[in-house]
C-alpha cells in the first residue's frame, strides 16, 4: 500500500469515525439538560455564500471557489483561477415580512505565483431600522445597528498537495448607536482577530472505474479579544470556531462529477456552568473561571461542559452522571452534510443538510441550491428548509455572483 493510500483510507475511517461517534451521542436524549453556548457577534459564523450554504453550511474541504475566505482561506493556492472576485446577498427574515435585515458579503483573491496568494473580504450586516424606546414606551432615537468585518489573507503551499493560510481580521458591531441606557455610555463592540487554516489535496487515484481525489480541510476561527459594548459591562468571548472536514470528488466522466463531504464543526469558548438550584450564585459543575481569557477558553472549550446535573427530592446537588461530560462535549459537535453535481463544467446541482443537537439550541435544516456558469460569470444559488425550530433564512432565496480572472482550466460552477 502506497503513503498515498494509506493516507485516503486512514483520513476516511477517521472521519467515519468522529462522524458516528456524534451522531450516536447526539441520537441518545435520555434526560439531556439544555445548555446552548453563546458569543459576540455571531454573525461571523453565518455562512455567506450560495454554494456552500446549498451543501448544508459545508465548505472546509470542497475544491476552491472565490468565497474560500470565510471558509478556509488555504484553498486558493489550489485554484486553477489566476484570480477572482464575488458578491453575495442574504436576505434576513423574509419569511416574518421582514425587508430591510440582510448580510452582503464581498470576496476576492489573486494568486501571486502557483504557491502562493493573497485574499480579502467584506461582510456586512444590516439589522435594518430598531426604535428604542425607554420603559414607559416614549421614543428615544431611531437607529440602524450594523455589524461589518474585513479580513486579509496570505496562503502558500508547504508542500505539493499542503497548504496553509493565516487571515487577520478587523470586526466592528454598533448594536445601539451610542445609545445611553441608565446613566451608562454604549459604545461599538470591535475587536481584531486571526484565522488558521490547513488545506491537503490528494493525488488522483481510481475509485471503481472512476478517477477521484479526496480533499481534507481545518480551519481555526475567530481567535481573538473578547467584545464589551460598555466600560463596565463583562466582555464576552468571540466566537472562536474550528471546523474538520473531508470531500470526496469523483469524475464519472468527461461531462459529469460528484462531490461528497463533510464538515464537524465546534465552538472553542466556554460552555455554560451548571449553577445551584437553592443558590443561584453557586457553580455546581463545569467552568468556574468566569474571566478566563480567551486562549483558555479555546484550550478549555474541550473538557469544560457540566454534563447531565442530578439534584435529591429537596432540590440539594448530588452529583454530575458518569459518562454525561464527555457526552455533553460530543452535542457541541455540529454535522454539515453535502453533495455537489457537476455537468461539463457548466451547471451544478447541490443539497445538504445541517445538525444541532437539541440540547444545543436545535437547528437542523435541508439545503439546496443550482449554479451556472458562462465564461467567466458565475451565478449560484440556495435555498434553506428548516426541520425543527424557525430558522432567520427560512424559506429564502441566496445568491452569489462571481467573476473569473485569468484563464480557467477546471474547477467551474463551484
Amino acid at each position: 500500500m502506497t503513503q498515498y493510500n494509506f493516507l485516503r483510507i486512514s483520513s476516511l475511517i477517521f472521519l467515519g469515525f468522529l462522524v458516528s461517534k456524534t451522531l450516536k451521542a447526539q441520537a441518545d436524549k435520555t434526560d439531556l439538560q439544555l445548555n446552548t453556548i453563546t458569543t459576540a457577534v455571531p454573525f461571523l459564523l453565518i455562512s455567506p455564500d450560495s454554494r456552500a450554504s446549498a451543501m448544508g453550511d459545508m465548505g472546509v474541504a470542497t475544491d476552491p471557489d472565490i468565497n474560500s475566505q470565510h471558509w478556509n482561506a488555504s484553498k486558493y493556492v489550489f485554484s486553477e483561477d489566476e484570480g477572482g472576485v464575488a458578491f453575495s446577498y442574504s436576505p434576513w427574515l423574509r419569511s416574518l415580512g421582514i425587508n430591510d435585515i440582510n448580510l452582503v458579503y464581498l470576496a476576492g483573491y489573486k494568486k501571486l505565483d502557483k504557491n502562493s496568494a493573497i485574499s480579502a473580504s467584506m461582510r456586512y450586516f444590516s439589522l435594518g431600522s430598531i426604535t428604542f424606546t425607554d420603559i414607559t414606551g416614549n421614543t428615544i432615537k431611531q437607529s440602524n445597528p450594523k455589524e461589518f468585518a474585513f479580513d486579509l489573507a496570505y496562503s502558500m503551499k508547504l508542500s505539493k498537495n499542503l497548504s496553509g493560510s493565516i487571515t487577520a481580521r478587523f470586526i466592528n458591531s454598533n448594536l445601539t448607536d451610542g445609545l445611553t441606557v441608565n446613566g451608562v455610555d454604549t459604545k461599538p463592540g470591535r475587536a481584531v482577530a486571526i484565522d488558521l487554516g490547513a488545506f491537503y489535496k490528494t493525488k488522483k487515484f481510481k475509485l471503481g472505474d472512476y478517477k477521484s481525489t479526496v480533499n481534507i480541510g481545518m480551519n481555526i476561527s475567530n481567535i481573538g479579544n473578547k467584545v464589551s459594548y460598555t466600560n463596565t459591562s463583562t466582555r464576552d468571548f468571540l466566537p472562536s470556531n474550528l471546523r474538520l472536514g473531508s470531500v470526496l470528488n469523483m469524475e464519472i466522466d468527461d461531462y459529469n462529477q460528484f462531490s461528497v463531504g463533510v464538515d464537524l464543526n465546534k465552538l472553542l469558548v466556554p460552555t455554560p456552568p451548571a449553577y445551584s438550584r437553592t443558590n443561584s450564585n453557586e457553580i455546581v459543575a463545569g467552568n468556574t473561571n468566569s474571566d478566563m481569557s480567551p486562549a483558555q477558553g479555546i484550550f478549555g472549550s474541550f473538557n469544560d461542559a457540566p454534563g447531565n446535573v442530578l439534584y435529591n427530592d429537596n432540590d440539594e446537588f448530588i452529583g454530575v452522571e458518569d459518562g454525561s461530560v464527555l457526552k455533553e462535549e460530543l452535542r457541541e459537535v455540529n454535522i454539515s452534510l453535502g453533495a455537489e453535481y457537476l455537468y461539463n463544467k457548466i451547471f451544478a446541482v447541490r443539497a445538504g443538510y445541517f445538525h444541532e443537537n437539541y440540547s444545543k439550541g436545535n437547528r437542523r435544516y435541508v439545503t439546496m441550491g443550482v449554479g451556472l456558469k458562462y465564461s467567466k460569470f458565475e451565478l449560484d444559488f440556495s435555498y434553506l428548509v428548516t426541520v425543527t425550530n424557525q430558522n432567520p433564512l427560512a424559506n429564502t432565496i441566496r445568491f452569489s455572483l462571481a467573476f473569473n480572472l485569468g484563464n480557467s482550466s477546471g474547477n467551474a460552477a463551484q
